[in-house]
């Protein structure tokens, strides 16, 4: 399996996309600031997203896939897959388009339960609300067809498309807001039609890659629920119903968030922007890189070399993203003003942000371990295991904020998040490890160990480089770049250093990659 390959292009198109979602949010931040349009457009862009995740990601993605590659990779080959993917898109394309419909008929009913009477002051923020919501909403019809059409791709190893495609919609947001820079409602519509237009073109981008592979897939296909269509939605429907506990749980997410402080929405969602960077770039690439693998592994009867995978995902995971978990931890507060301060967003919007950051990067590191681990349910068809410890976690997870709000306020969202995130993980590695599934071997945690020291180490560092750079974070656009660009080299060194010294690197996987690298080198 050529992992390390896929990560890369998988991880660094994302880098492309969340590189663009930084100077989208760097942009936005300075014309709307963290008042009411702000809010407004944040609720808005929610509630889509979630439906997204409900019925265009996990589950779905993840019932999909091994089926696809079953039939890809069965007697029926290519044609046998292609007539498989377009029995699902007949059904999946319908529904999606008629649940759109009945929420953009009742969106005011559903915007009163989530925000309080008189949200901000009067009506107008939550008829704004209501109003570019409905714009937003066709966005997941199109979003989740393109979770179809990735399945497919990556089935098929190719990864290019799928992971530039959210790049779009950053391009699309950003033309909106310079295009209208007035800061309020005027500003928040312009990005609320610009998310629709974003999706169109991310499924354009897909459709026409499926297309150039080879898949002739037809969009407006009669409806069949064919026995492989069946099996499909059994297999994610226990996954697609703890789904829509997620979903409640988001939506409790923004209930509390509308009933803190105005900007509450804003901070959470800068802050998400810079601790889902490594999430999305280790994560996500992680888990959509092994999944085809684990699953043919799985298939093929070679339990150890799915194991393998996974004990090798978690290695280059942890390699990456402790030392980005650390780092954000260490400089949340001087990061959000050196990005997001600036023309209606203060500094006390920025110190809001960080102390956010700080929170909710402590689950990083389970976030991560999270995307690694489910493959290793979902390539064996088992989607109900991570459904119950996922709707436990949910369940504990709004139980917290409930009894800890009035304590910890703004803080209790962020905390409750990344601690439920840490016994998610732990409950699911050890089910795989009882199951006799997935075991940590012995080098791997030694490693991981070493990975600890190293970043804790660079930490300390970083502690004390913030500290000398204090007054460059709020300045000139230079001096933020200058006191970013030493962060980021100082732990980049010190880490990367300490762990090569101490053996938390695979040297000769290093090594492997540099030699394929010179033997790839064109000849002068």
């Amino acid at each position: 399996m050529k992992l390390a390959g896929a990560i890369g292009t998988i991880g660094g198109l994302t880098m492309v996309s969340r590189v663009l979602g930084f100077a989208r949010e760097m942009v936005a931040s300075r014309i709307l600031g963290a008042g009411a349009a702000a809010e407004v457009f944040q609720l808005a862009f929610l509630i889509p997203n979630l439906f997204r995740r409900l019925f265009g990601e996990g589950a779905f993605s993840g019932g999909f896939v091994p089926l696809f590659s079953q039939r890809l990779n069965g007697e029926g080959g290519m044609d046998d897959a292609q007539e498989f993917a377009n029995e699902v898109l007949s059904v999946f394309a319908p529904v999606l388009m008629a649940i759109t419909a009945i929420f953009v008929i009742f969106m005011p009913a559903f915007i009163a339960l989530m925000v309080p009477d008189g949200w901000g002051g009067g009506d107008g923020k939550t008829l704004l609300a209501v109003e570019l919501t409905r714009i937003t909403m066709p966005y997941m019809v199109f979003i989740c067809l393109v979770s179809l059409l990735s399945g497919v791709l990556n089935s098929l190893n190719r990864f290019t498309a799928a992971a530039f495609a959210p790049s779009l919609l950053n391009v699309a947001l950003i033309g909106a807001l310079l295009l209208v820079r007035e800061g309020g409602a005027l500003t928040a519509r312009a990005m609320a039609i610009s998310v629709l237009i974003g999706g169109v073109m991310q499924f354009a981008l897909c459709w026409h890659s499926v297309r150039r592979a080879g898949v002739k897939l037809s969009l407006f296909s009669m409806p069949k629920m064919t026995p492989r269509v069946k099996e499909l939605f059994i297999l994610i429907l226990p996954a697609t119903l703890a789904g829509g506990i997620y979903y409640l749980s988001q939506f409790f997410y923004a209930f509390f968030a509308t009933r803190l402080p105005e900007g509450t929405l804003v901070y959470l969602a800068y802050a998400d922007r810079l601790n889902q960077l490594p999430l999305a770039i280790i994560g996500s690439a992680l888990g959509t890189a092994i999944l085809p693998a684990v699953s043919k592994a799985v298939d093929t009867g070679d339990g150890s070399g799915a194991g393998e995978i996974q004990g090798q995902a978690v290695e280059l995971g942890m390699l990456l993203t402790l030392p980005a978990a650390v780092a954000l931890g260490v400089v949340a507060g001087p990061i959000a003003s050196a990005l997001f301060q600036g023309g209606r967003f203060t500094a006390e919007d920025a110190r809001l942000t960080g102390m956010v950051l700080s929170i909710i990067v402590t689950g990083l590191p389970a976030y991560v371990l999270i995307k690694v681990l489910t493959p290793g349910f979902y390539a064996r068809k088992d989607m109900k295991t991570p459904v119950v410890v996922g709707i436990s976690m949910l369940v504990l997870g709004v139980a917290m904020n409930f009894a800890l709000l009035g304590w910890l306020g703004m803080a209790t969202l962020p905390a409750t998040t990344a601690l439920t995130a840490w016994i998610n993980c732990l409950l699911l590695y050890g089910i795989l490890y009882a199951r006799g599934h997935f075991r940590l071997s012995g080098k791997v945690v030694g490693r991981l160990v070493r990975q600890l020291v190293a970043a804790g180490a660079m930490g300390g560092v970083l502690w004390l480089l913030v500290h000398q750079l204090s007054g460059l974070f709020a300045g000139s656009v230079g001096e933020r770049l200058i006191s970013i660009g030493a962060l980021v080299a100082a732990g980049g060194m010190v880490y990367f250093g300490i762990g090569w010294i101490i053996g938390a690197i695979n040297r000769d996987d290093v090594m492997v990659l540099l030699r394929r690298k010179k033997a790839a080198a064109p000849n002068k």
